[in-house]
């Protein structure tokens, strides 16, 4: 039984939690993504130079996704924008507990990839799972349960960085933190693990409580929009619906900054500020965008009318997942698990300079000493993420990878066709000593191995905006 008091506010948009010392027990009322155990089946979509596992030979190849949920359709929720996908020939599936685009009539997904690559594309991020953590005990609740260096992040900065397991360091979930202010952060989770990540907060900002740790208000965004608009030509699409005060603010955000502006709505009203960070999940300039409930829709329609259908259109599931493997990002449940530390992850560095020296995070002393020289007296790691150039059938999650005497050195946790690079790229987890750029494997693929070579990542080069413009 909880010891905490939860104070809810009023209205279906916002849930917050205040936690203060009480006798009461603590009832959270946030919805489920579904009810009972969440299944998993596999999703096949079309995508370039791909071939069916048997095989056989398809005019439009398949490519695979997961985390679609076998939940009946009445259990699944509902982004903002989900008739705005509908209207727009956005082909919906079961994905982390909601009804998302996977792809759209006008574009396939190679298409969709391409067009992200040299364009712009708007994804609608909306499942995911926004926080903001507040009060005099945010910031060192936030270095507890994070290894980031959160106290010297800059406002209107965020940090990549990982919920960890105490005791394990294993990653609970990768989130984005963003500090707004001395004691207000900005914190996005992933959508498949909402359930697991609202319990393990609740859990630990009760033992916070109880150990005496400062106030700390704890506000989930529900059914806020969120939409990432990624490619080289996004800042000029956005700059379409931005009036000419923010425009300034604009221009100066560099990658990983953000801003509170005002969007210009299709009635010519403006909306409320609402936070752009710059940064996204594909490794091309974009931003992402936090939308209140009542203005999500509008706001989407008037960026979507102001850049024209020659610069920005819809992208679904199937590009994002390309995308983000060609960028060397990692997908949770699949790249990252709770067995798995930032170190074997090659994360490391979002263990910050001072949390390398002083500690004082949950795990830090396994993965502190995975990080210390063998030398000097550090354990070091048995496995590390690394990434692979594949011949021949692309290799999917599950496939071995062996060596050259066919001992099994690891494992693929994501592969797909590159549509930029026309080779098969994979991401998987390889015994230490093998991880290094260059080596040589084979990863077994349909029962027969296929030469893979291990490589740095990105596999292609990011284009963050960072104020310098590349040759």
């Amino acid at each position: 039984m909880r010891n905490n008091r939860a104070i809810i506010s009023a209205g279906k948009s916002l849930t917050r939690w205040k936690y203060a010392a009480a006798s009461a027990p603590l009832h959270l009322t946030v919805a489920r993504q579904c009810s009972g155990k969440t299944q998993h089946r596999m999703l096949r979509i079309a995508h370039p130079f791909c071939r069916p596992a048997d095989g056989r030979t398809f005019l439009q190849p398949s490519f695979s996704l997961r985390h679609a949920s076998t939940s009946s359709e009445s259990n699944l929720r509902k982004t903002p924008l989900y008739d705005v996908h509908v209207s727009h020939g956005g082909k919906m599936v079961p994905f982390a507990g909601y009804h998302m685009p996977v792809q759209y009539n006008d574009l396939g997904v190679g298409e969709s990839h391409k067009w992200t690559r040299e364009k712009a594309s708007l994804f609608d991020v909306g499942h995911m799972v926004q926080h903001r953590f507040s009060g005099p005990g945010a910031e060192a609740l936030l270095m507890k349960l994070t290894p980031g260096s959160i106290s010297s992040l800059p406002t209107h900065n965020s940090t990549l960085s990982c919920f960890l397991h105490p005791g394990t360091g294993g990653i609970v979930d990768d989130t984005i933190v963003t500090r707004l202010g001395p004691e207000l952060f900005y914190v996005v989770t992933n959508a498949a693990c909402r359930e697991k990540d609202l319990a393990y907060l609740s859990d630990h900002i009760e033992s916070w409580t109880k150990e005496g740790g400062k106030a700390v208000d704890w506000q989930v965004l529900e059914d806020w929009g969120l939409v990432a608009l990624q490619g080289p030509l996004s800042a000029a699409a956005l700059g379409k619906i931005v009036p000419d005060s923010d425009a300034a603010d604009l221009k100066s955000l560099l990658f990983g900054q953000s801003r509170f502006v005002q969007l210009r709505l299709p009635s010519g009203e403006l909306s409320p500020p609402v936070h752009v960070a710059r940064g996204g999940y594909t490794g091309e300039d974009g931003f992402e965008i936090s939308l209140p409930p009542e203005v999500a829709v509008s706001a989407v329609e008037s960026l979507l009318e102001a850049a024209g259908s020659d610069t920005l259109r819809w992208a679904g599931l199937g590009a994002r997942d390309s995308l983000r493997l060609e960028a060397g990002m990692c997908l949770y449940g699949h790249d990252l698990d709770d067995t798995t530390t930032p170190v074997e992850a090659a994360l490391a560095w979002t263990v910050g300079k001072d949390r390398r020296a002083n500690g004082g995070f949950y795990g830090d002393e396994v993965i502190l000493n995975q990080i210390k020289p063998l030398k000097d007296g550090g354990s070091g790691v048995t496995r590390r993420r690394i990434g692979l150039v594949v011949e021949g059938a692309p290799a999917r999650e599950g496939a071995v990878i062996i060596d050259a005497e066919g001992n099994e050195v690891g494992k693929i946790t994501s592969g797909c066709p590159s549509p930029t690079l026309k080779q098969n790229i994979a991401m998987g987890y390889i015994k230490n000593g093998l991880h290094k750029s260059g080596t040589e494997v084979q990863v077994v693929v349909r029962g027969k191995p296929r030469k893979a070579k291990v490589s740095k990542m990105p596999f292609v080069p990011t284009k963050y905006w960072k104020g310098i413009t590349p040759a």
